[in-house]
């Protein structure tokens, strides 16, 4: 789905790994096709986020940075975030937000150059 110029992309149901990597190079395609200048990337109907999907979720939002939009992942499931953090996967280098809005205001501020940190 498109909001302006950035794309929304749910994710939802149980994703294996090939298609995780399909979703990725869908995305990708998709930023360059579009010329969007954000994404927002939904987990919020996952209920189970492995090692390797938040791995693809990295490098997705670090192929959208190099293509020159900005990414954020929105929606991690409290239950999620324990899973992550437990099982150490880094990322903290994620841009990310409690849902779809905060996440739309966090790429506008990303836009601007405000990375809030003042």
């Amino acid at each position: 789905m498109r909001i302006g110029d950035t794309l929304l992309v749910a994710l939802q149901g149980d994703l294996d790994d090939t298609t995780v990597i399909r979703i990725e190079e869908q995305l990708t395609r998709e930023v360059s096709h579009t010329a969007a200048t954000g994404m927002l990337i939904d987990v919020s109907r996952l209920s189970v986020v492995d090692s390797f999907i938040a791995r693809v979720l990295a490098r997705i939002v670090a192929m959208v940075r190099l293509l020159g939009a900005h990414a954020a992942v929105v929606g991690i499931q409290p239950a999620v975030a324990i899973t992550l953090v437990e099982l150490g996967v880094p990322m903290g280098h994620l841009d990310t937000a409690l849902n779809a809005e905060q996440g739309l205001a966090l790429l506008d501020r990303l836009r601007r150059g405000d990375t809030g940190t003042e």
